[in-house]
């Protein structure tokens, strides 16, 4: 049985940030499912279907990886898939509480079914979310390097650049 872990997100936009954990995961996990999601706390810049199609395009090489929306609790979508995992970066100390309330609410929901696998970004990105490289972009400030570059370029025409 190939062991599958779901990577969650509203990812408004996919960052390098984010391709980076994907990348590492697979060499943990069988099955990678990036799982694209509308936060009803949260206003997105771009559509499901755009949102999904970055994705897709950032992590559509990858034969172990596959993208989908979902709707829901993540983790009756976790156990759904048949999920062992939930993955979630943690960029800052800040993030760590609200993500370890998360995790093991998740555990004992799913009945110790799916742990949650918390990863560090790399140096580069530590500082990166999908906030603040929509900020930047709202005042024409550069995203080369930070955002695939359909990403950029996407951003570019949003804010009429």
């Amino acid at each position: 049985m190939k062991r599958k872990a779901v990577y969650p997100g509203t990812f408004d936009p996919i960052t390098n940030s984010h391709i980076d954990l994907v990348e590492r995961s697979r060499k943990i996990f069988d099955i990678i499912i990036v799982a694209v999601t509308n936060n009803p706390a949260k206003a997105p810049l771009f559509s499901i279907d755009e949102r999904l199609a970055f994705v897709r395009d950032a992590v559509g090489k990858y034969d172990n990886v596959k993208v989908e929306k979902f709707d829901g609790l993540l983790v009756d979508y976790a156990v759904k898939m048949d999920g062992v995992a939930i993955i979630r970066g943690l960029r800052a100390v800040s993030d760590f509480e609200y993500e370890l309330q998360m995790a093991m609410m998740n555990r004992k929901l799913s009945k110790g079914k799916v742990e949650t696998v918390f990863m560090m970004p790399p140096e580069e990105y530590s500082f990166l979310s999908s906030t603040m490289v929509k900020e930047v972009a709202s005042f024409g400030g550069p995203v080369t390097g930070i955002v695939p570059k359909k990403v950029a370029g996407a951003l570019k025409k949003k804010f009429g650049q």
